[in-house]
């Protein structure tokens, strides 16, 4: 059973009012988060790639990465939770895990079901809500993993978009 239906939510997925490319996040997060991130999407077989700047390399441990000099060029580590659905992870800060993904590659149920099964798996492996914010809208999600309902559920009302 999906944990959102498309026609309930698929406001949330228009590019005139999301912009392509959402923020997803994991807020008070940690290092040792991050790490889990890492290990999850080793573990699940997911295809990924880890690259800082045109150099793609071996994905580095989370301190290690997270601990870059301040002028280091920031990395990012592409997931693909199936062949047509990316993430793309930034290393902005230790206190907070965050990527984003392209609105045009979550269009219909399937997709959406995707895309919360992923969200449900990072909550899980965190035991931490992963949030979806508009495109530049920070700190007003419209969706995310809720820990207690352990579901991904609406936290904005779709009629309001």
């Amino acid at each position: 059973m999906s944990d959102l239906l498309w026609d309930d939510v698929k406001c949330f997925f228009d590019l005139d009012l999301m912009g392509s490319l959402p923020d997803v996040r994991v807020p008070s997060a940690s290092v040792e988060d991050w790490q889990a991130v890492l290990d999850l999407v080793a573990g699940e077989g997911w295809k990924y790639q880890y690259s800082e700047g045109e150099a793609v390399l071996p994905v580095p441990r989370a301190e290690d990465v997270l601990s870059r000099p301040a002028d280091a060029e920031c990395p990012d580590l592409r997931v693909w939770p199936t062949a047509d659905v990316l993430a793309i992870f930034r290393f902005h800060a230790d206190d907070e895990v965050d990527f984003y993904i392209d609105v045009r590659e979550l269009q219909g149920q399937e997709r959406l079901d995707v895309f919360c099964d992923f969200l449900r798996e990072i909550g899980r492996r965190l035991g931490k809500p992963v949030l979806m914010d508009a495109e530049g809208d920070y700190g007003h999600p419209v969706l995310g993993f809720d820990v207690d309902a352990d579901r991904v559920v609406l936290l904005a009302d779709p009629q309001v978009r």
